[in-house]
């Protein structure tokens, strides 16, 4: 197994991601730059969070427009694993890997905090081994998730809502939704279930020393791949 971990102007999780990757998960990553074509050797991508491109235009805009990105629309076409975390969400979401939009947080803040999270669907190969209530970081500006009508019944139908913001004892409640996100979504999936995009870190939730380890539940899904 080896992950690409694509970098852009502006990444600033990167750095956590290959180390995660390679200490935590014990998989194979290597950084892949922004202006290259080609993702041959890699079984799995990872695109980190950080402010791409200074959030010109919007957030992952511009880096969803990458050559890199070009070609991990095709390696996602041929179901392989793409996560994307933060930013990399926001990415994901540009380019149209995944539906719906990220917004600006409800209260117009930057939040930094620990989140709990509930799987919304084990259809995933990122999901299905997130069988309780998991406690990972958030930090974002732009991470609230919007979906006209027909797209949020439509995710709703396909099982694509991945994640939601709940409480401690797993309910979507209001005072859980931390940015105001719709339906309290966090993170969806394709309707392949392949590509992942979620606002919270599960990269920086791989360390007891960094506060916990339940990232390592969505991380390990990594290890599955061609096993």
């Amino acid at each position: 197994m080896k992950v690409a971990v694509l970098q852009f102007p502006g990444s600033n999780c990167d750095q956590d991601a290959l180390k995660s990757l390679r200490e935590d998960v014990g998989v194979s990553a290597e950084y892949v730059w922004h202006d290259e074509s080609s993702l041959n050797g890699f079984d799995a991508v990872f695109i980190p969070g950080g402010f791409t491109y200074g959030d010109y235009l919007r957030c992952g805009a511009i880096a969803s427009r990458s050559a890199i990105m070009q070609e991990a629309i095709r390696f996602a076409s041929e179901g392989r694993p793409v996560i994307g975390a933060c930013n990399g969400f926001q990415i994901l979401a540009e380019s149209g890997l995944l539906p719906g939009a990220l917004l600006r947080n409800k209260n117009q803040k930057f939040i930094c905090e620990d989140v709990f999270l509930a799987a919304g669907t084990r259809r995933s190969m990122w999901t299905q081994g997130v069988d309780r209530v998991i406690r990972i970081p958030i930090a974002h500006g732009e991470g609230r998730y919007f979906i006209d009508e027909d797209g949020l019944k439509s995710i709703q139908d396909n099982e694509q809502i991945a994640f939601r913001y709940v409480n401690a004892q797993g309910s979507a409640i209001v005072e859980a939704n931390v940015n105001g996100s719709l339906d309290n979504i966090a993170g969806v999936i394709n309707k392949e279930g392949n590509v992942l995009g979620l606002m919270p870190h599960p990269e920086r939730a791989t360390k007891a020393l960094l506060g916990g380890t339940d990232g390592m539940l969505i991380m390990n899904a990594l290890t599955l791949v061609n096993a």
